[in-house]
Formats: C-alpha cells, structure tokens, sequence
C-alpha cells in the first residue's frame, strides 16, 4: 500500500550497484549513515554480490545494523544506452530501487550510477510533479560567505527552453527555503553579462519570465565570477552550461588543494607553517570537498532522488542519504509542488486580467 503525503518512514533505498567502487563504497556509507543518523538503508542489489561483502562487515541478516538487502538481477552500466537499458533491464537496482519508493517502503532513492539512467528511471517509474516539464539536478556550491549558493541545472537537461529556467529558479526557489532555510531567496540568471541586453537567445528570452515571476525574488543575470561569492542564493541556467560549470569548480578545487599541499611541503619552512595553519586549511578542504554533500537532488520528480558521482567513496554516500533524510524532513517536494502550483495560478490570474 502506498504511503500518504505525511507519512515518513525513516528509510532509504540505496543503489548498491551504481558507483565504480560498489560495493564496497555503497555498504560502507550506508552503515556509517545508519549508525549517524538514524535512519534505515535498503540497499538494493545483486545478492550474490554484495550479501557477501555485506556479512565481511558483521552483518547478520535482514534489518541488523539498521541494513536490508533487496535483489536487483540486473545492472545498468555507466557506458550503456540510456534509453535502451532502461526499457529493457526491468530488473536493474534503478528500476527495483526507484519502484520501492513509489510503494511507500522508503522516503527517497540515491544512486551513483549512471546519471542519465538515473534520471529517465525516476521520471518513468516515479513520475513528475504536476506543472514541471523536466527535472533538474541541483548542485550546492560552496562559497566565500559560507552559505552555499543552490546552482541548477548541472545536467539533466542539456538543452532547455526559457519556460524550463523559470520552472528551475520556482523550484530552486523552494529547495533554498525548505531544506536551506533561506527566507527570502535571490535568485539570478546565469549569463556573460549583468545587463538585460547580453546574452544569448536562452537567457534574453528567460530574462522577462523570471522578472514577471512575482513569486520569486529575482535580481537579474548574474556571471561566472558570481558563483563562489555568495551573491545570490540561487543562479538557474541550462544543464550544459551547469555541467560545464560544475565540473569545472570541481577540477579547480582538486587542482588548487593539490598545489597548496606541494607548496606546504617544499622547504622546513612552509613545513612548519603549514603545521600551525593545519586547522586553517582542513576546514577549507572540508568546505570545499564534494563528499560533504554527497550527490544532486534531482528537483521536480514527486518524490526524493539525490544522484552522486561515479566517482563517489563511503563518505559521499553517507552524505547523499544524510541529503534525503533532510529532504524529506522538510517537505521539500510538497513545497516545490505547491511553488509550482501557486506561481501557476497566479500568473494565470495576472493574463486573465
């Protein structure tokens, strides 16, 4: 029997099968998120594969340590066609993981599979919110004011429509006030210029959408330099660009921590320097690591789907279910329903004038 909209169950079905260290990444970060926080993880898999590695860490059987191990004969590949392996392989962790939430067993999924997927397996089997045409997958940047900036799309949607981004900043706009606590979000468009005028035909087109949008507190484009200062809380564009972005940030912050750890260790000098501002830069490291957040929640599917890299470790995907559970604590996807449906109404009210 499915779950009513209220009714929270304190679990989350994990895919344990999808990242290129499962899974060993998947049951060590399901039993720490377990251990710290509470809440149950289902993890869905080939037993053959991971009910051994599973018991290599004292677990015993169906529930103990706060695990459960449901069979997924099938596995989608990261190399696979999307569109093909979806239809097809009705047995994936995607496809049993997904259809576990939509009966009401879990509050929400988490796979670090392949993405796209990912996606088309949450739309197919969980379905859409009423009013949002495509998801978008939500990344937090971290920035110099210490509050994370909400960017999205970094790549469901490679190329979008002007309607799509003001669908994007409306749940954006809902995400940073449930789960952020944000009061009152700004929300900016991404462009090459702060001027309405620049841009190209996308972002001149989105422009008047966002700013007649009355729901939404809308300051205007925004540039790349503007990501990592925390000026505004949300920055929408189109899941190329957010990708191209995203991925960027991401090889910039390897490559800088790898130069100051160089830098740190080439004379006795720096060597002591960097022993007394250790506290210093492993807060920094920390603040700008991934892990901490662990994967993108994929906005605008009815209920919770946070995808994490490929690449994940233990640590990011005992972030990614810490990411659910405080999702679903705070409604998240009802209130971006109900952003959705108000902004609707009230801009139908406004053309009916």
């Amino acid at each position: 029997m499915k779950r009513g909209p209220h009714q929270l169950t304190g679990k989350v079905v994990l895919d344990a099968m999808g990242s290129d260290h499962a899974p060993h990444a998947e049951i060590d970060g399901a039993l720490a998120a377990a251990r710290d926080f509470g809440i149950g993880v289902i993890l869905v898999g080939q037993p053959e594969i991971v009910g051994p590695e599973l018991r290599r860490c004292g677990w015993r059987g169906q529930g103990d340590r706060g695990i459960e191990l449901v069979e997924a004969a099938e596995v989608i590949g990261m190399d696979e066609p999307v569109a093909t392996a979806v239809r097809r392989k009705k047995k994936s962790s995607l496809r049993v993981g997904t259809r576990l939430v939509t009966e009401g067993q879990a509050d929400g999924f988490v796979s670090a599979g392949n993405t796209g997927a990912a996606m088309a397996t949450a739309k197919m089997v969980i379905g859409m919110l009423p009013g949002v045409d495509r998801p978008a997958l939500a990344a937090l940047i971290p920035t110099k004011s210490g509050k994370p900036t909400l960017l999205l799309d970094v790549g469901a949607n490679a190329e979008c429509k002007p309607h799509h981004l003001a669908q994007f900043a409306i749940m954006g706009d809902a995400y940073s006030r449930a789960v952020l606590g944000t009061m009152r979000p700004t929300v900016g468009l991404m462009s090459i210029g702060e001027e309405e005028a620049k841009g190209n035909d996308l972002t001149k087109e989105a422009f008047p959408l966002l700013r007649d949008l009355t729901s939404l507190n809308f300051v205007g484009n925004v540039e790349g330099r503007d990501v990592f200062t925390g000026a505004v809380d949300v920055i929408v564009t189109d899941g190329f660009t957010g990708n191209v972005m995203l991925k960027l940030s991401e090889g910039l912050t390897d490559a800088m921590l790898s130069m100051i750890r160089r830098e740190l260790s080439a004379s006795a000098i720096t060597k002591a320097g960097a022993m007394l501002a250790r506290p210093a830069f492993r807060n920094i490291k920390k603040r700008l690591d991934y892990t901490e957040y662990g994967g993108a929640p994929l906005l605008g599917v009815r209920q919770i789907v946070v995808i994490g890299h490929g690449s994940s470790n233990a640590r990011a995907i005992r972030s990614a279910i810490r990411s659910v559970k405080e999702f679903s604590e705070h409604r998240a996807s009802e209130r971006i329903e109900a952003g959705i449906a108000q902004t609707n109404a009230r801009e139908l009210a406004i053309a009916g004038k």
